[in-house]
């Protein structure tokens, strides 16, 4: 039989994993008897843990919330897979780097000297890629709030500063949006509420460091049903652009004389369409249309436009500029 500590330890981490727990099953688990998880549980209530009983043909324990901390506990697993979350936590795209690393700093302080040795080896260094503009960071407060309304089902106001387009008279300027909130999600590094927007009448996919959020929060509201049936099918077919151009203002198609295992590693919000052994068709979004012709010439094929006019325009404009680069100044 486990030491008593270390069995208390198992007997509080299996209590955080579910509601309810049959006495019977957690006897089974922890591989003691139903009398000695009832005494363990007595331990746990003196140290501070609201663990109740339930009656029934199973009865069992359930930890309930309580109105003050008692001391924390974790298992070897846990407080490793802790000190792992929050050394990364500046790679969320939450601004949270200070606050994770004192939080780091505590929990580091009241672990066993075994584990702190081997949190210790564990040194993790975010690198951006080269050339890649850091992703802007999201107050952890501003993410609160966003989370506060998902969950409530409450209407939401915000100022919305909208990605900035090529020529736009209104970059900068921020409008107020009235939305229903259904998600907070993360994609690429960055935060996104995905949410109904009422005035609209259709899904949007929000920028989350682009929101600057009004109180109060509005009426509750019934959850509408996602495109696709869930967040996970709705974000891939936005950012992926399986069904629509999103906020993508150029989007082009073209036919690359290459296999398409050889250009989807390379488009990562493009669709890529196999045509035969060394053909592919190829679907693709920019800022400008320049920028489009540029990214699809990048790939050494020849390439066969599809559309639309301002595609090719910038093709033809890309290769009078190239041309001229290749004439001796005189």
């Amino acid at each position: 039989m486990p030491k008593t500590s270390a069995r208390l330890l198992s007997l509080l981490s299996l209590l955080q994993t579910r509601r309810d727990w049959p006495g019977a099953l957690l006897a089974e688990r922890l591989d003691i008897s139903p009398r000695t998880v009832r005494r363990d549980v007595d331990r746990l209530r003196d140290l501070g843990y609201p663990i109740v009983a339930f009656k029934g043909p199973d009865g069992g324990y359930r930890l309930e919330a309580g109105s003050e901390l008692p001391p924390l506990l974790f298992d070897d697993e846990q407080a490793i897979a802790l000190a792992i979350a929050l050394q990364i936590a500046t790679t969320t795209g939450a601004d949270i780097a200070e606050a994770a690393a004192r939080a780091l700093n505590t929990v580091r302080q009241v672990m066993p000297a075994r584990l702190r040795h081997r949190i210790d080896t564990l040194q993790v260094i975010a690198v951006e890629r080269p050339g890649m503009r850091p992703d802007p960071q999201v107050e952890g407060g501003v993410l609160m709030a966003l989370s506060a309304a998902v969950h409530a089902r409450e209407v939401l106001r915000f100022d919305y500063t909208p990605v900035p387009l090529p020529g736009a008279e209104n970059n900068g300027v921020r409008t107020p949006r009235r939305v229903e909130p259904h998600h907070l999600v993360t994609w690429g590094g960055r935060w996104y509420l995905v949410a109904w927007d009422l005035d609209r009448e259709d899904w949007r996919t929000f920028r989350a460091d682009r929101i600057a959020p009004r109180t109060p929060t509005g009426p509750r509201f019934t959850p509408r049903e996602l495109p696709g049936g869930d967040v996970a099918t709705f974000v891939v077919s936005k950012f992926w652009n399986s069904d629509r151009a999103g906020d993508w203002p150029c989007r082009g198609e073209v036919i690359l004389d290459l296999p398409a295992a050889a250009v989807s590693p390379y488009t990562r919000d493009g669709i890529v369409e196999e045509l035969g052994p060394n053909r592919c068709r190829l679907v693709l979004n920019s800022w400008s249309w320049l920028g489009l012709a540029a990214a699809i010439g990048r790939f050494d094929a020849d390439i066969e436009v599809v559309g639309p006019a301002e595609l090719k325009d910038a093709f033809a404009r890309l290769a009078r500029r190239y041309t001229n680069a290749t004439v001796e100044s005189r």
